[in-house]
């Protein structure tokens, strides 16, 4: 062999100079978990997950500012589709992403989707027109390719058994990034007017007023990228992927892997990890355009069904939501999910979801401490709920295909989800839209049709949760 052979067990073989048996060598000899290589999940997925919702309570104001729309009606839609545009962006590229982490390893693209945060979020900051907006979250999205392997690497970086707290640490990352994003957003957009001490009018800030926020989350990007440096990699460099003794001396022999590339089965014709797949993107379009919906609803005036919240109380209630997230997910959720097991654990929060959802448009009806107490308390339930079922699916995912697959896998998932995402917040604004002009129905009036309308979405995701569709490899 043109490698040494580092260790060799009862049927593991490590290669030296292979970055992944190192990793894969470090697991068999520790039992425990790797509190480092957790935290780089941690921030890795935390840089790529707070640009994504972090403009949700101020976009409303700054397509305002753009003076695009018509009527005040119409801001929710022109928001929407600055909303999409990023995830259309990743619904181009995911797939892409996955080969490349696939081919030269999952460092690279973590790397530099990190870096591309650090130039696109600071340049969507300093637009001054819709389409300039539009497109810096367009490139954002296209070129930040690492939130697909970033689940791979997770399951790669644990034992087995700690499989499910990587994958816990990817949704806890990912649901506080859609929470504190959005905070970020709420505390530190429009700070001329916040706070006038510190930030004085007609200076830079006051010309662009949601840049702070952007240049923040910028700022905390380039941190990680620099810590990335020392972030190990996970994908073998060697043919021998599966380390069985049988393979490596076959590969000694001179065989070649033409007839086993053959016996693989295609990932599209794997039908437990594309099942699984379907019912993520079903999720994902419900969770995107529910945060869109909520942000919008939430800062919309009193007239028009909504709360009138400023963007403060927005950044509030999405803080305390993260707060939950980082308890639950790191603390309750593995020992429940090793319990309940993830598919039966994401079936009941779905449904226990909905009535929570349609009860929100009643909420109006309060004010003050009372209304601050309860949207809150919704909100972490509603943040929980769409937590516990994005774990669960990553788990079934990851389990349903080998290492060398993982990749093009998540990135496969990754360019799914995108696309229903690319859908969920402009149908979310012009679903707003629509409802807030029709106060006056008889039938779900102003903002019940469309919190009802996310209702049937969850609905739909609930229901393809359940055999014949979902499939759960054993």
């Amino acid at each position: 062999m043109e490698e040494a052979l580092l260790l060799v067990k009862k049927e593991e073989v490590y290669y030296e100079n292979c970055p992944g048996c190192k990793v894969d060598k470090a697991k068999h000899l520790t039992n425990g978990i790797s509190i480092r290589n957790l935290l780089y999940i941690w921030l890795a997925v935390l840089c790529g997950t707070l640009p994504v919702c972090s403009l949700f309570p101020f976009v409303y104001f700054m397509v305002k500012d753009f003076h695009i729309a018509e009527r005040e009606e119409d801001i929710s839609s022109y928001a929407g589709y600055v909303g999409s545009s990023f995830m259309l962006g990743r619904a181009l590229t995911s797939i892409l992403w996955g080969m490349v982490s696939d081919r030269y390893g999952r460092k690279p693209v973590i790397v530099f989707g990190v870096i591309t945060v650090v130039i696109f979020n600071t340049l969507f900051g300093l637009s001054t027109n819709l389409w300039m907006a539009i497109s810096m979250r367009f490139l954002l999205g296209s070129l930040n390719g690492l939130l697909g392997p970033i689940k791979a690497y997770a399951t790669e970086i644990c034992r087995e058994e700690h499989q499910a707290i990587g994958l816990s640490t990817v949704v806890a990352a990912w649901g506080v990034g859609l929470v504190v994003g959005p905070a970020l957003g709420g505390y530190l957009a429009q700070p001329v007017e916040k706070y006038p001490n510190i930030f004085p009018k007609n200076s830079f800030w006051d010309k662009f007023p949601y840049f702070l926020p952007c240049f923040i989350i910028s700022v905390f990007a380039f941190v990680v990228a620099i810590a990335c440096i020392w972030l190990p990699e996970t994908l073998h460099n060697h043919k021998d992927n599966n380390k069985s003794i049988d393979k490596a001396e076959a590969l000694e022999g001179g065989s070649n892997n033409d007839d086993e590339a053959e016996e693989e089965k295609s990932i599209f014709q794997n039908w437990p990890l594309m099942s699984s797949v379907i019912v993520y993107c079903v999720f994902s379009l419900h969770d995107i355009a529910y945060q869109e919906v909520f942000s919008l609803w939430a800062v919309s005036p009193g007239r028009l069904g909504g709360l009138n919240f400023t963007t403060d109380n927005v950044g509030t209630v999405l803080a305390i939501s993260g707060i939950a997230i980082i308890i639950y997910q790191l603390s309750l959720y593995p020992m429940v999910q090793k319990a309940c097991g993830p598919v039966t654990l994401a079936r009941l929060t779905a449904v226990l979801s909905i009535p929570l959802l349609q009860s929100y448009p009643f909420m109006r009806m309060l004010s003050g401490f009372t209304l601050y107490a309860v949207i809150s308390s919704a909100s972490i339930l509603k943040s929980l709920a769409t937590e516990t079922i994005a774990t669960g699916l990553f788990i079934l995912q990851n389990r349903a295909v080998e290492q060398h697959q993982r990749g093009a896998a998540n990135g496969i998932a990754m360019t799914a989800m995108s696309a229903f995402k690319t859908i969920g917040p402009a149908a979310g604004g012009a679903l707003l839209t629509w409802s807030q002009k029709r106060l006056d129905a008889s039938f779900l009036p102003g903002t019940h049709m469309v919190f009802f309308i996310l209702n049937v979405v969850e609905g739909v995701g609930v229901l393809l949760m359940f055999k014949p569709f979902l499939s759960v490899k054993k």
